[in-house]
């Protein structure tokens, strides 16, 4: 916990961009104001399940609650005495989903409506009469009483239609669309809520008893300097009219953002502006690259003293177009980019 409040104060200090938190369930990237076009600090988990979003929601509300120390991340009781109760939160990917689904169907009765005028198959009454939904089936059953076998009639109980109307939010458990972000000074709240939060150590498995694992670009307390390991391998290729020497740069660990773009800087001069990287992705944090919010038109923030390169700080504070995809093969000729995600 000493590690992680030491992170979130550099954070907030403009003296850290961002930091990952990977827990065995779920990960949580923090990034500071003024990345990836936001102007206030931002907090993004995935993948997250229900019941991790329901903590989030009830979290704050006047609960105290102490924890033994384990592996040195639980160390102190947390007490949560908020006016305000629970961490307010957004699901983009899910919202976009709906919101692309909608208009398909809007869509498709436009279209449906159009034909039918046109081939006076049906009226407009039916083509605007609403679909059936699952809502319907927590509605009232007065009418089997006029019928006479409201006792001869199963009627779905409570729980039944609870888990009807939740299986939708179920669905997206474990699944980019289940990504939450976390706006603001909400990040605070989370950041009390992780610390003392159960499933961020395992109980089980080759992690049991594990802390989370704090990633950052900068030195924080507690943490230490880890290398990433490369190797090189070198060959050749046939090319037209015979052969060419080619070498190649195997670079394995976690490759943080400000690491890929600090090999693009040093590779294209290098490489005389001709060099093809290929990127493994960890698939669970491919939502990370969700735009976390509006499109800001000036978010200005003052970040050099967190002694990464101003190109990377660039590249960094721009929105993110990838969604949840993330980058599979990144080519440089004449200096010019091409991707693919």
């Amino acid at each position: 916990s000493v590690s992680f409040t030491s992170l979130y104060n550099l954070l907030r200090a403009r003296l850290c961009p961002y930091f990952y938190v990977c827990a065995a369930q779920f990960s949580v990237l923090f990034r500071a104001a003024g990345l990836a076009g936001s102007a206030v600090p931002t907090a993004a988990v995935a993948p997250t399940t229900r019941g991790l979003r329901d903590a989030m929601r009830s979290e704050g509300k006047g609960t105290c609650r102490g924890h033994g120390d384990r592996a040195g991340w639980h160390t102190a009781p947390h007490c949560c005495l908020s006016p305000t109760p629970g961490i307010e939160f957004s699901m983009p990917l899910l919202e976009e989903s709906r919101a692309s689904k909608q208009k398909n169907s809007e869509g498709s009765l436009e279209a449906e409506s159009a034909g039918g005028l046109l081939g006076g198959g049906s009226s407009v009454e039916d083509v605007g009469e609403p679909a059936p939904s699952d809502d319907d089936d927590d509605g009232s059953f007065s009418w089997l009483e006029e019928m006479g076998v409201q006792d001869k009639v199963k009627k779905p109980d409570t729980i039944s239609i609870q888990l009807r109307k939740e299986k939708h939010e179920v669905q997206v458990d474990h699944r980019p669309e289940s990504l939450v972000l976390v706006r603001g000074s909400n990040t605070f709240t989370l950041l009390n809520f992780l610390i003392s939060c159960r499933s961020l150590v395992a109980v089980a498995g080759p992690q049991a008893g594990l802390p989370p694992t704090l990633l950052a670009p900068v030195a924080f307390r507690g943490g230490t300097m880890q290398t990433l390991k490369a190797r090189t391998v070198s060959g050749r290729a046939r090319v037209q009219g015979g052969f060419e020497d080619v070498f190649s740069l195997e670079v394995l660990g976690p490759v943080l953002p400000h690491t890929l773009h600090a090999l693009t800087l040093l590779l294209g001069p290098a490489q005389r502006g001709a060099f093809r990287a290929l990127l493994s992705a960890h698939e669970p944090s491919a939502a990370f690259n969700t735009r976390p919010g509006p499109p800001q038109e000036a978010v200005q923030q003052d970040l050099p003293a967190c002694g990464l390169h101003p190109k990377t700080l660039e590249q960094l504070s721009q929105c993110p177009t990838l969604g949840k995809s993330s980058l599979r093969l990144l080519e440089m000729k004449d200096y010019t980019y091409t991707w693919k995600a």
